[in-house]
């Protein structure tokens, strides 16, 4: 069987397309579905409601408000199935994405795989190429990380994973998808990327919501190898040790694996220029670089300095939000 998760939050107009488009999809899969729509607020539990009168596969979650990682576990407990989809409600999944992220579970090894992320916003302003840059690096580094056999964090905007391999995360968790990535592959399964699976995201067209953004999405690997000894019981059993865990590359390691971070920012910074082709965009590239060594000041100082809390970290990015028409 297998379960989509939904999580969404004041998003009745782009759920009922996503609902639309993935209800399609599974028409044309011969397989066992169930969709759990977890959302807190009336608009969009609405939508979920109405669409379970003629597709009784939909299901609502009704979660707190308190954030996507708690809404995650309610589902989690809820879902049915073998291997289940993540993905949100102001995302629009492509055609075929749902065929094309189940094909690699023939292996059994396989413990999660992730879709790409391809940004909607034209690459004609600052911050539409920003996001261009930046999912096509995220994109690449992917493709190449699979290729060589390394660990990939899955793209929290489209993957899926084994049912049975996560059942809780904590819930002050910036990044899910990378901390769930980052312990499926130290349960020693395999994480690979189908770059076929396409997931349309729309990103901040503004400086204020691109820090929200970023501050949450990149903020949240500070926390992964603390979050990482949490969840594996690090600390509270003296017999579990981080470096006594296997890789899927059968080597040990002391502490969580990540493909991004400061220090991969630093050593792949100069390859962001090769995607400028004119004087404008090269100037534009200099100014993301100066941004993202103002992200990280910004996050160190929430994070480490501040001890910012988690409620005032995940904020709402309005100029995310899809429009349907």
């Amino acid at each position: 069987m297998i379960t989509l998760i939904i999580t969404a939050y004041k998003e009745p107009k782009t759920l009922e397309k996503q609902l639309t488009n993935i209800t399609r999809q599974l028409s044309r899969l011969n397989v066992s579905a169930e969709i759990l729509v977890c959302a807190p607020d009336p608009e969009t539990q609405e939508i979920a409601l109405n669409y379970h009168k003629n597709n009784p596969q939909v299901k609502l979650l009704k979660d707190k408000g308190i954030g996507k990682p708690a809404a995650l576990n309610i589902a989690f407990q809820e879902a049915k199935g073998d291997i289940l989809i993540l993905t949100d409600g102001d995302v629009e999944i492509g055609e075929e994405a749902i065929s094309k992220i189940l094909k690699p579970f023939k292996n059994p090894k396989m413990g999660a795989v992730s879709g790409r992320p391809i940004s909607i916003n034209p690459r004609s302003n600052i911050f539409g190429f920003w996001a261009y840059i930046l999912t096509e690096m995220a994109h690449k580094i992917r493709l190449q990380r699979t290729k060589e056999g390394k660990y990939i964090d899955c793209s929290g905007y489209l993957y899926a994973m084994r049912g049975s391999l996560i059942k809780n995360i904590p819930e002050n968790t910036l990044s899910d998808d990378a901390l769930i990535s980052s312990l499926i592959y130290n349960k020693g399964c395999q994480i690979t990327y189908t770059p076929e699976a396409k997931v349309y995201v729309k990103y901040p067209n503004n400086f204020k919501d691109w820090i929200k953004q970023k501050k949450r999405s990149t903020g949240g690997y500070v926390q992964i190898p603390n979050l990482i000894k949490k969840s594996l019981g690090v600390g509270a059993d003296p017999r579990v040790r981080l470096s006594n865990l296997k890789t899927n590359e059968g080597q040990t390691h002391g502490s969580a694996p990540t493909m991004r971070g400061l220090s991969p920012e630093i050593k792949g910074i100069f390859q962001i220029f090769k995607y400028a082709q004119n004087p404008q965009e090269f100037w534009w590239t200099i100014l993301l670089i100066f941004a993202r060594i103002y992200l990280w000041w910004l996050i160190f100082w929430e994070l480490k300095i501040k001890k910012t809390p988690f409620v005032k970290m995940w904020q709402r990015v309005e100029s995310t939000k899809i429009n349907p028409n």
